[in-house]
């Protein structure tokens, strides 16, 4: 099973994601850092990534390799993340055929019905529980 990671800025979400997911599934999965700027890639590797790559002809590539995208929701939104997020980046992250589990943060000006504002923590932890659900409760 082949996850993508998809961060920028400083990488903070994309590590503690990292984090969890290493702590949940081991080496039984593979991680792959796609970061928007080398920061957010280096930040994700020392988390404990299989792989990294950075920029929008990585994030392109890739998001067709893998089984499960998951990140924030700006990944989807095309100039977030304070401008590091292509058009490019976001269509290619939209229209790929993976499973995608974004964190509901609303930074990018979308909001979500139905969701309770929490602490990143608390995302990061219902995350890696969908994504526990879509590998069938590993």
């Amino acid at each position: 099973m082949r996850i993508a990671v998809i961060d920028g800025q400083g990488g903070g979400i994309g590590r503690a994601l990292i984090e969890k997911l290493r702590n949940e599934f081991e080496e039984k999965i593979h991680i792959i850092a796609l970061g928007t700027n080398a920061l957010a890639t280096a930040a994700m590797l020392k988390a404990g990534a299989n792989e990294g790559a950075t920029g929008e002809n990585a994030i392109i590539v890739n998001s067709k390799k893998v089984d499960i995208i998951t990140g924030s929701i700006a990944a989807i939104v095309p100039d977030s993340m304070t401008g590091e997020l292509t058009a490019k980046m976001a269509e290619a992250i939209s229209k790929s055929e993976a499973k995608k589990v974004f964190i509901p943060l609303n930074k990018c000006d979308i909001h979500i019905a139905g969701v309770v504002n929490q602490p990143l923590p608390h995302y990061v932890d219902d995350s890696i529980k969908i994504i526990k659900n879509i590998l069938g409760g590993y």
